[in-house]
């Protein structure tokens, strides 16, 4: 798979957990610890996106 490939996979699995994120606030049963490991999962994605990016930059 190529690094563009894997990027456009990670932005992907981000929208995911941006409307994970958003169906847990919207639902009143949801515990700020599950919320705050959403956050986490979505922190850590958009961290491993910036680093191939920055990988793609140096590539070109």
């Amino acid at each position: 798979m190529s690094l563009q490939n894997h990027v456009n996979e990670l932005i992907g699995k981000h929208r995911a957990l941006e409307k994970e994120l958003a169906d847990a606030l919207a639902h009143p049963a949801t515990t700020d610890s599950i919320v705050a490991e959403i956050k986490r999962r979505k922190l850590r994605v958009k961290d491993e996106i910036s680093k191939c990016e920055r990988d793609l930059a140096i590539a070109a």
